[in-house]
């Protein structure tokens, strides 16, 4: 069921740091309550007028990770009464946070709520699994918490493998790849320039040792990288393959946040809605092809609400690797001129509780400048899905 008078506004992130660097020593639920506290400041009401929040959290870290909507909803100023929630979609988490907002709001069980989310895969802890009843003899092994994120559920192939498994079945080279790789870069670097990424942003204290700074900037893109670099890199995950970490999106941490809400909360506590958010779909696929998750996915969208790739004025496609992106691009005919204008996963990041929101934003931001009306904001997920949400601006 398509949503009716939904609307979406006010959206902040954070800088996304790169893996181990500028938001190591920050918890998730701080970084959380950064991007929860300066989108309801930006959408200019009351803390205590926000009823529900849902969070978005794939990696948990921290003592605090099962309560984690909880504590940012509370920490945030939002009322004892409020409720909050958090959610998991693989990649999609963070349109899954919008998405089940949403759906608070449709079944009259919240009227202004936020969708948040984020990760700090830079505190992922190594987990002991045969501690708590005795290992027995032997060595005991620990594990990385991180592999519990980047590794299929089924084949226990890292996400990587299965970008090569897409490759490989349909074909796609590595030049074709570190092509759209430069190009995300290049994206990324003039939309800093141009201060099109500030407008999203609110920096934040960082520590490091005894002394503190402001984190204000994307940590994770390489602007000055040149195209022949990127040639230059060997294969990341198999012998011989084409995905390498310069064509994979990144290991980053980061928080975003967006206002969820309906017409009444508009007239009562003069909210300003950017885009109204129509519908979504989601779409299995083999997992070993986890990549090919946006085309079924955005192909349900559109035909379920009438609607052709002509129709469309901005895709957000998200790179979580080049291959993602090309088969999106061919096999439904979408331009790359109006696809990730202003980088991707490739060169801001992907922590996956944020980069639906982030992607959103970005989406309504480039309506509003160019006075389109649709845009659809996709991804591929981790166990074999694809999601796809679509927006329509709000003429202001």
């Amino acid at each position: 069921m398509a949503f009716s008078n939904i609307f979406l506004s006010a959206g902040a992130r954070t800088p996304f740091g790169d893996y181990g660097k500028s938001l190591k020593n920050i918890p998730l639920n701080v970084i959380g309550t950064h991007v929860v506290k300066a989108c309801i400041s930006r959408a200019g009401i009351d803390s205590g007028d926000v009823d529900n929040l849902v969070f978005g959290n794939v990696g948990a870290v921290d003592h605090d990770s099962a309560f984690i909507s909880r504590k940012v909803a509370l920490q945030s100023g939002m009322k004892t009464e409020s409720a909050a929630l958090s959610v998991t979609r693989a990649c999609g988490t963070g349109s899954q946070a919008i998405v089940s907002a949403a759906m608070q709001i449709l079944t009259k069980h919240s009227s202004v709520a936020i969708a948040a989310g984020g990760e700090n895969f830079s505190r992922a802890p190594y987990i002991s699994p045969t501690t708590r009843w005795g290992a027995g003899r032997g060595e005991s092994m620990l594990v990385d918490g991180l592999d519990y994120v980047y590794r299929c559920p089924f084949s226990r192939e890292l996400m990587g493998e299965t970008a090569e498994n897409l490759s490989q079945l349909y074909g796609y080279g590595r030049e074709d790849m570190d092509d759209w790789a430069f190009m995300s870069q290049q994206r990324a670097k003039s939309a800093e320039e141009s201060g099109f990424l500030a407008k999203q942003i609110v920096p934040l204290e960082v520590t490091e040792g005894k002394n503190s700074r402001l984190f204000e900037k994307d940590e994770f893109p390489r602007p000055n990288v040149l195209r022949g670099r990127l040639s230059e890199l060997k294969p990341a995950f198999r012998t011989g393959g084409v995905v390498t970490a310069g064509n994979s999106s990144g290991v980053t941490d980061g928080g975003a946040a967006i206002m969820v809400f309906d017409d009444a909360a508009i007239k009562r506590h003069g909210l300003s809605p950017q885009a109204k958010l129509i519908d979504y779909a989601v779409e299995g696929v083999p997992p070993h092809l986890m990549g090919m998750g946006p085309v079924p996915a955005i192909a349900t969208l559109l035909r379920r609400n009438g609607l052709g790739v002509a129709d469309i004025d901005y895709f957000e496609i998200n790179e979580a690797f080049s291959v993602v992106n090309l088969h999106a691009e061919k096999e439904l005919q979408i331009s790359r001129d109006k696809t990730n204008l202003y980088g991707g996963g490739i060169s801001i990041g992907h922590p996956p509780g944020a980069t639906g929101i982030r992607m959103t934003m970005t989406a309504i931001q480039h309506l509003e400048q160019s006075g389109g009306r649709y845009a659809v904001i996709s991804m591929c997920l981790g166990s074999g899905m694809g999601m796809a949400t679509l927006i329509e601006r709000v003429n202001s």
